[in-house]
């Protein structure tokens, strides 16, 4: 079976900045004519650089999980409360939307995205035989959580700046907000180090 040639097999590279097609220099790199971007075949150690984000994000979530992200003080009254156990408190405080709001934002997405890069480097390493038209979905998927990462930190913010009950209840920020900080930037730094066009070199796994 035929297989249509490559931009990478024709000597041809696409700039990060602006889609431009362009042919680099002999070694692979060079500048985009339209706007001076740097232009490479693939981003250099693409792999290694995003296995490192992803392992510090992944040893980082654990304390931002484990510690005390903020005390609520509710009729004068109050104990450090982890993400779990604040979104367990803002249910009993019948604070439906915030507590969805806090476990989607804080706990779901920043989970999915580092189990969605930890999938795409196993497939561009070869480990997943994973299909390529759906493991380049999912990257797409995760290009566009990204741009609403900083939701998570829009989050505690506003849980501790806005929330506000008066005399009923009081949001203060724990110690675990800055690990959870550093695991929201270095999981959209690990989606932007990883190079997705990877996916399609193995040409040797077999999809499903």
């Amino acid at each position: 079976m035929n297989r249509a040639i490559t931009a990478r097999a024709a000597g041809l590279a696409r700039c990060h900045d602006c889609g431009r097609l362009a042919r680099p220099a002999p070694d692979g790199h060079g500048h985009c004519r339209r706007c001076g971007a740097a232009l490479h075949i693939r981003k250099p150690e693409s792999v290694s650089r995003t296995w490192a984000l992803l392992i510090t994000a992944i040893i980082l979530y654990f304390p931002a999980n484990l510690l005390p992200i903020m005390t609520v003080t509710s009729f004068g009254g109050g104990e450090p409360d982890t993400i779990m156990s604040g979104v367990i408190l803002l249910i009993k405080l019948k604070s439906y939307l915030v507590a969805a709001v806090v476990f989607i934002a804080s706990v779901l997405v920043p989970l999915l995205k580092m189990l969605a890069i930890l999938l795409l480097l196993l497939r561009a390493q070869g480990y997943l035989g994973l299909d390529k038209r759906q493991s380049t979905k999912l990257y797409r998927v995760v290009e566009l959580v990204g741009r609403w990462s900083m939701l998570d930190l829009f989050v505690i913010a506003l849980l501790v700046t806005l929330v506000n009950f008066g005399a009923v209840a009081k949001i203060v920020s724990g110690p675990a907000a800055t690990a959870f900080g550093a695991v929201v930037v270095l999981t959209m730094l690990a989606a932007e180090s990883f190079d997705a066009r990877l996916i399609w070199d193995n040409e040797d796994i077999h999809e499903n």
